[in-house]
């Protein structure tokens, strides 16, 4: 029964765990979203009183 037999396996694991710790991380936080937030209007618009017509 090959699956029993862990030596090709634990290569199979230790490489992919390669890949997914030192190749995918900087490729992931090298990302920059295109919609950046811009901060240029911090003041909220000051809210209007409400006309209430059944009143």
């Amino acid at each position: 029964m090959p699956q029993l037999n862990p030596a090709p396996w634990f290569i199979i694991l230790v490489f992919s765990w390669l890949v997914f710790l030192v190749v995918l991380p900087p490729k992931v936080l090298s990302h920059t979203p295109t919609n950046q937030p811009d901060a240029l209007n911090t003041q909220k618009p000051k809210p209007e009183p409400w006309d209430w017509p059944w009143y």
